[in-house]
């Protein structure tokens, strides 16, 4: 027999794909969006920041991190209280069983692939939550620090939020619900992004005052990725290739096409001229939005989603900055209004929005109301306030080993003081190469042919 009994081959090469599609907007996505936004002497360091992201999860992912969010509940005990359901028992899930396997969560049950497609498309959604993070901290997060810090957050922050409430935790329990990562992921990044920012300090003033894309075609590249590779990121959650899978992905492209262009008409009716990066926030504004919702709302809440989300980050993004304690955080890429707040209006307006008639199984769906509008509003406190705290311990954690912020000297040169060269490299010498970096000797010109 070629397939196990409980197999889909469809369901799991959907899987697979969806899972591939997400990380995609992290490698090369999220990669060459940063390496483009950022000025010329940070593209290295930017990528560079997200590829090793990327590395260190996947490590921590399989040899103990899936299970903490997937896993069996801490105490073993279903339905024993927050503390026995807030997060699994750690293991690894590398052996031939874990492998080959049905898929299965305890909490929630068992998929018709195998455990190892679930547990891969899992980690493109771990990996992909400190590099939405990272964005916040761009231009003066110290390299060695970053490493140690994505594997403690990951460790114990991320696994967390996804039990609780993807994992059968107790959120779950009580009814919240968060399609593909309103909550878990975008909410938690925007938030930790902005302590971890305002904890590691601003970037120099001249980065702050100048702040000019360096290649705004990475920029669009990057984008894009983000936009088509959302076809997975949503349309996978349901775990299968059915119906729901494909209402979530053109719920997702409905709502972030709403919310673009309602960026683009928020620009013109405040006198300000529609600019690549503005319209790239209103985007990512829309995908995150819709997340939590995707596969729980009709077509109208998707549009309704985009707009409300689009209108309130925007006036957020230009206006809420201007206040305490926004205005006193430099937070790069303004993480904390495009996946914070997009996250955090996306979840609640799902309370609103769920139609019980989409059905992400048969006989399975959410109702929007009162209920579900309580749960969603204290399953996204509970992100907030632990996120922060928790990031905010790991910081000071790591700091006691290693600084988090790179030297002035390094600042001031960049990707040649960290990496030991930059994205745009040239034949002429830099009269800025960093002191102690040994340089590569010219070659030595060949001799003139002997005239005979």
């Amino acid at each position: 027999m070629l397939y196990p009994h409980w197999l889909n081959p469809g369901d799991n090469a959907w899987q697979l794909t969806a899972a591939t599609l997400v990380g995609l907007m992290s490698i090369p996505g999220l990669v060459v969006l940063y390496g483009g936004v950022m000025q010329k002497r940070w593209s290295v360091n930017s990528m560079m920041l997200a590829f090793v992201a990327f590395a260190v999860v996947l490590v921590e992912w399989v040899l103990y991190g899936y299970k903490m969010g997937f896993g069996n509940p801490w105490h073993g005990v279903a339905h024993s209280g927050f503390f026995g359901n807030f997060v699994g028992q750690p293991g690894g899930v590398l052996d031939h069983a874990s492998l080959q396997a049905q898929g299965n969560i305890p909490n929630v049950g068992k998929t018709d692939f195998p455990q190892s497609s679930l547990v891969y498309f899992q980690f493109v959604f771990a990996a992909i939550t400190p590099i939405l993070m990272l964005g916040s901290v761009l231009g003066r997060v110290n390299f060695k620090a970053w490493i140690p810090f994505t594997l403690l957050w990951g460790s114990c922050v991320y696994t967390i939020n996804a039990f609780l409430i993807w994992g059968g935790g107790w959120f779950a329990q009580k009814g919240a619900v968060d399609f593909s990562g309103g909550y878990v992921i975008h909410l938690s990044a925007g938030v930790s992004g902005f302590v971890a920012a305002a904890v590691i300090g601003p970037r120099l003033a001249r980065d702050r005052e100048i702040d000019a894309p360096n290649n705004l075609a990475m920029v669009a590249v990057g984008a894009g990725l983000l936009w088509m590779g959302w076809n997975g990121f949503n349309g996978g959650d349901p775990y299968n290739a059915g119906v729901d899978a494909a209402a979530a992905v053109l719920n997702t492209n409905l709502a972030t096409a709403v919310a673009f262009l309602t960026w683009l008409g928020c620009d013109y009716a405040t006198k300000r001229k529609p600019s690549l990066i503005g319209s790239v926030n209103g985007m990512i504004v829309g995908l995150v939005a819709i997340t939590p919702a995707a596969g729980f709302v009709n077509g109208y809440g998707a549009m309704a989603i985009g707009l409300a989300a689009s209108v309130l980050v925007y006036l957020a993004y230009n206006y809420l900055a201007l206040l305490r304690p926004f205005r006193n955080v430099d937070d790069t890429l303004g993480v904390v209004y495009t996946h914070g707040f997009a996250g955090l209006f996306g979840g609640l307006l799902t309370g609103l929005l769920a139609d019980s008639a989409m059905q992400i199984v048969p006989g399975v769906s959410v109702a929007g109301g009162l209920h579900l509008l309580k749960w969603q509003a204290l399953a996204a406190a509970w992100v907030i306030v632990f996120s922060g705290s928790a990031t905010f311990v790991i910081l000071k954690a790591v700091a006691l080993f290693v600084p988090l912020r790179m030297t002035e000297a390094e600042m001031e040169l960049g990707d040649l003081a960290v990496h030991g060269h930059e994205v745009y490299p040239s034949d002429i010498p830099s009269l800025a190469y960093p002191a102690g970096l040994p340089r590569v000797p010219a070659a030595e010109p060949a001799p003139a042919p002997a005239v005979s």
